[in-house]
């Protein structure tokens, strides 16, 4: 019999506000100790002999999940100052191609960068922020190889193919042009707390010891960034936390001048700005409109007592986004939980929505860069439609679908599925939407296996969206649903509001009353019912599994956030302060007596358990690697079940997973493997 790997217990008494808690694990945040990488790689060992059994099935259900990507596949063109651009992929290739054609599609193609070139000898390769110059000569581009989030920024002329000397580290991996085409505007990060923290100017060709620190953001609760307007005029210096905004602006072509304060951060006070002729518009919560407004000031007049609405807070409709034409505005909103899109000229003579006929879809404004057009570009799917890219004529009020995505194989029809939208009750009486698909063959019974979805954090909503490797579930007559509990903004600010800080807990039981509701409903039962989360969603499966384990015969864990409270403690891990305003600052008595009372890993306790695999990577930066180590140390020292308790490290890449789009899918194919297991599914 295969036995699980023990991690030594070493007691770690860790005190405050008179309260002590004894963490007989807390050595395993040691990553330079050889003893920890031991076992880290035991736990490895330990899955992958659990699973052996699995190993083909994997392996099948991996090249049933690439065999419905068009592998040798290309984006739809976009234009950008007079040059289309395309990414490609080939067949085998695991990274994009990018390219571009001057003035016409039928031009000699041009290619940017080859990334299954660049990524040659790396077990990790990101490449991120591709930013042209106005004279279409130059690019920017930042190039991370450990998953840190640490982009080194690197230069390249596109006329010459040659890269400039100089490497700036630390980055976040973009920079913004100014009009001299010579100057950029970039973002450095800390080293330790990874926080984005200072705006630099950097002139191409120079020393980038020598680079101008134009602002410096010293509140730790807030990260800095730097963007330049579509209109092109402005170059802005935002810094945002998560309750308050504030930005400064320069125009781009006066790139040695002062940077100037548009309105002053102020606590609750949120907004995003765009620039369009003589004024800014500006998204926004002021005057507590909880679902946000556009309101409107000339770019001479910025502070606050200037702006005056363009479209007034509506209680039911949350505006999430905007992008502005030359003869029209368009507004993202969301309504009962699904996404609209409205279309407002700017005289006024029109306002109306696209018509989107599904119950429950995924649309939303797609990269838009032209200004002067009258056709903008939006991606609609869902649960049952895969992703169509679509150019919408306001003129003709027509459209033209530029792509829609193929599921090769031969196998998928989009009338063999079905989706719903239900509502399940919480225990406050709310109601709480639920999207799920299945096949129209499958039973709905209490046999019937069902994966649960939830996230539920940071105002960050899941739409209802189409998944090619799903299809591998469904095919196989598993139901998939997502919750939709509070702590996203499916259905509006408050939802997200009610989520958060003190209200966390909400998040946790909507979760429950939705897997209780399906089984109520026999869309399957205890036995059959398995739950996924990843990251904040993580911390989700870990509060579940401890309040009603008894309800999941299984649950994915992918990168768990599980040790809320030693993590929100600890200052010097990555993003902790800022996000005092998302889970409270547990350095106040109310804020860690809450936290405490839910933390996955501070209530495990010794009970049944449901089978669990978790994931997480040795270089995760967000949400660090021994949170889940420690968590299925406690887990196996506590637990009375014999049930699967397993956990895969990546020992090479860190929170997004694996950089390839097809190492992505093996990610996927042991998720799905482990559950089909359980199910007693596999068969390719």
């Amino acid at each position: 019999m295969i036995k699980p790997p023990k991690a030594d217990k070493i007691e770690k008494k860790l005190e405050i506000h008179g309260d002590v808690r004894i963490d007989n694990y807390y050595w395993l945040n040691e990553k330079e100790n050889p003893e920890v990488i031991a076992y880290l790689n035991a736990e490895n060992d330990y899955y992958e002999a659990k699973t052996a059994h699995t190993n083909k099935f994997k392996e099948d259900l991996f090249q049933e999940m690439k065999s419905r990507i068009k592998e040798d596949d290309e984006s739809v063109p976009y234009k950008k100052n007079n040059y289309f651009y395309i990414t490609k992929f080939q067949k085998g290739k695991q990274y994009p191609i990018y390219t571009r054609k001057k003035e016409t599609l039928k031009a000699k193609k041009e290619i940017l960068f080859n990334v299954n070139k660049m990524a040659k000898g790396h077990d990790y390769f990101k490449l991120s922020g591709l930013s042209i110059s106005p004279n279409n000569q130059l690019i920017a581009f930042g190039v991370d190889t450990v998953s840190s989030g640490q982009y080194t920024l690197q230069f390249k002329n596109l006329e010459t193919n040659e890269m400039y000397p100089e490497k700036i580290e630390n980055t976040s991996g973009s920079a913004s042009w100014a009009s001299d085409n010579k100057t950029v505007f970039y973002t450095k990060r800390n080293t330790t707390t990874l926080r984005s923290e200072k705006i630099v100017r950097h002139i191409l060709g120079t020393d980038p010891s020598t680079d101008v620190e134009v602002y410096f953001e010293k509140d730790e609760a807030f990260s800095t960034y730097v963007y330049r307007t579509k209109s092109e005029k402005y170059i802005i210096i935002g810094s945002s936390s998560i309750v308050s905004t504030e930005y400064s602006i320069l125009e781009a072509d006066n790139p040695s001048g002062k940077f100037r304060l548009f309105q002053k951060r102020e606590r609750d006070l949120e907004f995003n700005i765009d620039h369009y002729n003589n004024h800014f518009y500006i998204l926004t919560n002021k005057d507590k409109a909880t679902n946000f407004k556009l309101m409107k000031t000339l770019e001479t007049e910025t502070s606050k007592e200037n702006w005056v609405d363009v479209l007034v807070h509506r209680e039911d409709v949350l505006v999430e986004d905007i992008s502005i034409f030359k003869d029209f505005l368009v507004v993202e909103e969301r309504i009962n939980g699904l996404s609209k899109i409205r279309i407002i000229r700017w005289d006024n003579s029109e306002d109306f929505h696209l018509p989107f006929e599904e119950e429950t879809y995924s649309a939303g404004v797609y990269y838009n860069p032209e200004f002067d057009t009258s056709v903008i570009r939006y991606g609609y799917n869902s649960m049952t439609t895969p992703s169509s890219v679509i150019d919408f004529n306001v003129d003709t009020k027509t459209k033209d679908i530029k792509k829609e995505q193929q599921v090769l194989g031969g196998k998928f029809k989009k009338d063999n599925y079905k989706s719903e939208r239900l509502w399940a009750t919480a225990i406050d009486g709310t109601q709480i939407p639920i999207s799920l698909v299945y096949h129209k063959n499958t039973l709905l019974t209490k046999q019937t296996p069902l994966l649960l979805y939830g996230y539920g954090s940071y105002g960050i909503t899941i739409d209802a969206g189409f998944s090619t490797t799903r299809l591998s579930l469904l095919d196989r007559g598993f139901v998939f649903a997502i919750a939709h509990v509070r702590g996203s903004e499916y259905l509006g600010r408050n939802w997200y509001e009610n989520g958060k800080l003190l209200h966390k807990k909400n998040t946790f039981t909507d979760f429950i009353a939705c897997a209780k509701f399906l089984i109520k409903k026999e869309y399957t039962s205890e036995k059959h019912l398995y739950a996924s989360g990843g990251s904040a969603g993580g911390l989700l499966m870990g509060v579940i599994i401890n309040t009603n384990p008894e309800l999941f015969n299984g649950i994915l864990a992918s990168v768990p956030f599980v040790d809320i409270v030693t993590t929100m403690l600890d200052e010097s891990i990555p993003l902790t302060v800022g996000e005092y305003d998302e889970w409270g600052n547990p350095n106040e008595k109310k804020y860690y007596d809450y936290m405490k009372s839910y933390s996955p890993y501070d209530n495990i306790s010794i009970q049944n358990y449901p089978n669990i695999f978790i994931t997480t990577g040795l270089y995760d930066s967000q949400v660090q690697y021994f949170e889940p180590a420690k968590w299925i140390a406690k887990l196996r020292e506590q637990k009375k079940d014999k049930n699967i308790l397993v956990m895969n490290i990546d020992m090479k890449s860190g929170h997004s997973g694996a950089s390839g789009r097809f190492d992505s899918l093996k990610e996927t194919a042991k998720d799905y493997c482990f559950i089909l297991d359980l199910e007693g599914k596999l068969k390719s």
